[in-house]
């Protein structure tokens, strides 16, 4: 697979951004684009001329999700290209930067900041950091898209496989790659992988962030842990995330991740039952300490995508921004 790697230096590790040529039909496509900063627009452009190619050269962009190390040059390179943008449709006013959608997003996060108990200081270094990152790049028009939808781009064809949680229109893209192996006797023969583009679904070192990443999602750890389910009975041989280098054994990955979320529920049972009731802040800062940066959403926001879990399964009561255990006795599997 033909990657472009990016530079990154608060999200992830570095960005990924893919290239699909078909030379004999003359189509170029791109999964995800980059951060708009300077220095990644000079690694996504010498990339591109190292294939020669350059940025009016691209016929469609493919969107993993709206975030903006994915998202961010995607309406640059439409303004110069006239390339299609594909994204899901819950994404899609973000990357077209309806002003409705980034207000609901502004306002639903003041509101899950206060609801968390992350105090006003706080609160302000995260506005101040999110309005100084200037990072966003122009808007794209997109064209929305669904679970299941084909793309032929670059080439290739991509089935969409909606895999909400870490972003509530984060969508993996799956692909087969033809690869020559060898029969005992010698003879040539065609074999197809399975593959996907998976975005920030499933990462290679992090494991993605949930419930501050996107609060426009519902129940986030729910809705990621069902995704993970769903590629992991999709058995990839191989996957393309959008940080850092390709997985090669994705559904032994995939069962980390959901191990490490386990883990997470146990200490967050750990924490309620030896400091009492708590706020999603105060189990974030037993969790990971001090924060700066976009970690001040990304912690609280982990905190409670669990405790919200564990609320709608009985185990934890919440009131006025307070969760407490209900139960004495956890099995952990009941719940998780």
């Amino acid at each position: 697979m033909d990657r472009i790697s990016l530079g990154n230096d608060e999200f992830e590790g570095r960005n990924n951004a893919y290239v699909l040529a078909d030379d004999a039909e003359d189509e170029l496509a791109l999964v995800d684009t980059g951060v708009a900063l300077e220095s990644v627009r000079r690694d996504l452009r010498d990339g591109l001329a190292e294939r020669g190619y350059e940025f009016a050269d691209v016929d469609d962009i493919v969107l993993t999700h709206f975030h903006v190390d994915h998202a961010g040059l995607a309406g640059e390179i439409q303004a110069e290209s006239g390339a299609t943008v594909y994204v899901h449709e819950a994404d899609a006013p973000l990357v077209a930067q309806d002003p409705d959608a980034v207000a609901a997003v502004e306002d639903r996060r003041r509101e899950l900041l206060e609801q968390w108990g992350v105090p006003e200081e706080a609160r302000t270094e995260l506005l101040e950091f999110l309005e100084s990152a200037d990072i966003e790049g122009p808007p794209a028009d997109p064209t929305p898209i669904q679970d299941g939808d084909r793309l032929d781009v670059g080439g290739r064809t991509l089935e969409t496989v909606h895999a909400p949680g870490h972003a509530a229109g984060l969508c993996c893209f799956e692909t087969s790659v033809a690869s020559e192996t060898q029969r005992e006797d010698g003879e040539a023969v065609d074999e197809r992988g399975d593959e996907a583009f998976v975005g920030d679904a499933v990462l290679p070192v992090y494991t993605p962030n949930v419930g501050g990443a996107d609060v426009r999602v519902e129940r986030p750890l729910e809705k990621y842990v069902a995704a993970l389910e769903r590629l992991a009975d999709r058995d990839y041989d191989r996957v393309w995330p959008g940080h850092r280098d390709p997985i090669e054994e994705p559904t032994e990955r995939i069962e980390t991740i959901l191990e490490h979320h386990r883990e997470r529920t146990e200490a967050i049972l750990e924490i309620l039952n030896e400091h009492g009731p708590a706020d999603a802040w105060t189990v974030s800062a037993k969790l990971f300490g001090d924060l700066e940066g976009i970690h001040i959403i990304h912690g609280p926001g982990e905190a409670y995508a669990h405790l919200d879990h564990l609320r709608h399964d009985g185990v934890v009561e919440y009131e006025n921004g307070t969760y407490r255990l209900q139960k004495e006795t956890i099995v952990l599997e009941d719940v998780f």
